[in-house]
């Protein structure tokens, strides 16, 4: 497979190696930039140049300098040669998955999951012997 020319493919490239690096999905990063995950795979592969308003939002999400996704950076003062910044603690991508999922559900769904997710944590309290106003086992 040919790797991707231009400005595109260069954006593309420092996308997905940001997005690697913060171990995040290609869904993830779509829904925190606002694509969807189809035009954000397309976008990795350099098939598509992003508004700007796009482009500030990946550099947000990626934590990635504007400088580095375009290429301007010459590679001795490459971003990828620094420790990365501090990130908060995130979810693991099951949880983020889920949330995801959570977030497409029509009220009535979301009130039945919830009862559901509460019998649950009542099932397993009872059956540890404790009461539901004690802290869960992990």
């Amino acid at each position: 497979m040919a790797l991707p020319r231009g400005l595109a493919g260069t954006i593309g490239t420092a996308a997905r190696a940001a997005r690697v690096r913060a171990n995040l999905t290609q869904e993830d990063v779509a829904e925190r930039v606002g694509l969807a995950t189809e035009v954000y795979g397309r976008l990795e592969r350099g098939g598509m140049l992003p508004s700007v308003p796009t482009l500030k939002k990946l550099c947000e999400v990626l934590r990635i300098p504007s400088d580095v996704l375009l290429g301007l950076t010459p590679a001795q003062e490459n971003f990828w040669t620094k420790e990365p910044p501090a990130r908060p603690v995130e979810e693991p991508g099951e949880i983020r998955r889920l949330v995801r999922t959570v977030k497409r559900l029509e009220p009535a769904e979301f009130r039945l999951l919830s009862l559901m997710a509460t019998g649950l944590l009542r099932l397993r309290l009872m059956r540890h012997g404790r009461s539901s106003d004690e802290p869960a086992p992990p």
